[in-house]
């Protein structure tokens, strides 16, 4: 888009300054009737904050009366509700400060927050509470956030504690026509009229007074919550497990919600007493299958009469069954620790013993790790449970013994974010790469084994001009002065072979290696 190539007059150019400037001023000036508004409305707040203040009192007086009638009910919610009361005033008072501060910052020292002289005052505001040097404003919000993660901790209703989060929220606000969200004290403070920080500083003192009458009825609440109020009496069966085993035992406790334990109350199963005043009922498992029973049970009430409730329940026989997988697969390998899961469902695992044949099977915790011997040759894994204090065989499963995969070679090397890598030849290999590798390294990598190996010895094979082969014996796993000089040498195209690869694996072994290819990029 071109330039204007029109010159404006020196009189144009004023009437368009000015005109700028009355839109500030426009833009600045604040209507008498909206600060007459926050005033009242501050004055209003003043009113709801005296009221909260008479109820939350109320409230902590009638907690210290039931303390006073019973101290070792009360005394705990009473000195939770002392320290509320401390934590509320210290937050007031600090927001008062603040309301002082403005004023005086706007009217001089003898400024008063219930009578602003300045009232349309712009700057005031934001100078106390987002200063640089001195950000009340940062303080108080981390000061709210404080004192909010503090009382929603005392009241158990998630309700009323969220109630109380979004009433005392500092969360950054998005204004209408912005993207970025601003932090909750510049949303507050930043250009606002000192009546209207006064007023919001106010309706925050309300909402911590409010915070503070929910929290003290909440523990007013729960003085009592602890007592056992019986209107109803009712009849239970506790098994202690509705799954049992062929050769254990089924136990199960049958008991009345709110007994009296002065007495104890007489129990029936399929018309017969029980033996034993505790309720225990047993019954041995003989086969499998789901068996229902029902009875009743009678207590003596105060006046000489019987309550009878009646009851039923059933449980379940199954036959003996484990549960035993390998980690790593299907299979065991020779030579090295196989991670094993044994369980027993409904049996505690310091209740379960297991052993295998062809190899050692040893206990880590609630994990077995089997280490095979012989390769070819299947393994049996037995299990077995200590059920009614005897031991029960729970399953016998059988693992192929393999031995080890062959590794694959491989040269180690840091890649541009300094991790490392590994080159596996067959393509393009950096020459800096190279020099900066110092050896052959072997692994099976392949995400389900994992295995490192220990490389003892290679050859490297060059090749000349005449296509003679110049190979080169290794210093170990590591590349010899002969075989970095060659590296030293080669062009960007060329290749070698790394050969006669032997590694040793965690089973003992050693093993030879197929060859890998070397490209120089």
């Amino acid at each position: 888009m071109g330039a204007n190539s029109t010159r404006m007059s020196p009189r144009q150019k004023m009437i368009n300054l000015m005109y700028i400037v009355l839109t500030a001023m426009l833009a600045l000036n604040v209507s008498s009737d909206v600060l007459d508004g926050f005033t009242q409305v501050h004055e209003g707040l003043k009113r709801s904050n005296d009221n909260f203040g008479t109820r939350n009192t109320a409230i902590y007086n009638q907690l210290a009366d039931l303390t006073a009638q019973n101290p070792d009910k009360g005394r705990p919610w009473l000195d939770k509700a002392d320290e509320v009361r401390r934590a509320t005033a210290a937050i007031y008072n600090y927001v008062d400060t603040l309301k002082h501060t403005i004023v005086q910052k706007a009217d001089g020292e003898d400024g008063d927050p219930d009578n602003i002289l300045n009232r349309d005052d712009l700057e005031s505001a934001a100078v106390v509470m987002l200063a640089p040097g001195n950000p009340r404003g940062k303080e108080l919000r981390e000061r709210l956030d404080s004192y909010t993660g503090y009382m929603v901790s005392l009241i158990p209703d998630s309700l009323k504690g969220n109630t109380i989060r979004e009433a005392l929220s500092t969360a950054p606000v998005t204004r209408a026509g912005t993207l970025a969200p601003q932090l909750w004290e510049e949303a507050k403070f930043d250009h606002q009229p000192v009546v209207a920080a006064v007023t919001l500083l106010s309706k925050l003192q309300s909402d911590i007074l409010y915070a503070e009458g929910e929290v003290l009825s909440s523990l007013l609440s729960q003085v009592d919550a602890g007592d056992l109020r019986v209107n109803e009496l009712s009849a239970y069966v506790m098994p202690q497990s509705r799954l049992v085993m062929r050769g254990s035992k089924y136990s199960a406790n049958i008991v009345l919600a709110a007994v009296d334990t002065t007495q104890r109350p007489r129990v029936y199963i399929q018309g017969r007493p029980l033996d034993n005043e505790t309720g225990l009922y047993e019954v041995a498992a003989g086969s499998t299958g789901t068996f229902d029973y029902s009875g009743w049970l009678e207590v003596t009430n105060g006046d000489g009469t019987t309550t009878r409730r009646d009851f039923k329940s059933s449980y379940t026989v199954i036959e003996p069954m484990a549960t035993v997988s390998a980690t790593l697969m299907n299979v065991l390998y020779a030579g090295i620790d196989n991670p094993i899961s044994i369980s027993v469902p409904g049996v505690a695992m310091g209740d379960i013993s297991a052993t295998m044949t062809n190899g050692t099977l040893t206990r880590k915790g609630d994990a077995w790790v089997a280490r095979p011997q012989g390769v070819g040759k299947e393994a049996v894994v037995t299990v077995t449970a200590t059920m009614d204090g005897r031991p029960v065989t729970m399953a016998a499963t059988t693992f192929r013994v393999r031995k080890l995969p062959d590794p694959t070679p491989f040269i180690a090397f840091k890649d541009a974010q300094g991790n490392i890598d590994h080159y596996r030849g067959g393509k393009p290999f950096a020459k800096a790469l190279l020099m900066a590798s110092t050896g052959l390294d072997a692994a099976i990598d392949d995400g389900l084994l994992d295995t490192p190996f220990t490389v003892e010895s290679f050859e490297t094979v060059f090749f000349d001009s005449s296509g003679n082969a110049l190979p080169e014996v290794s210093a170990g796993a590591q590349f010899s002065q002969r075989q970095k000089a060659q590296f030293q040498r080669l062009g960007r195209g060329k290749r070698f072979f790394i050969s006669r690869i032997k590694a040793k694996g965690p089973d003992g072994l050693t093993r030879d290696l197929s060859p890998m290819e070397v490209i120089i990029n």
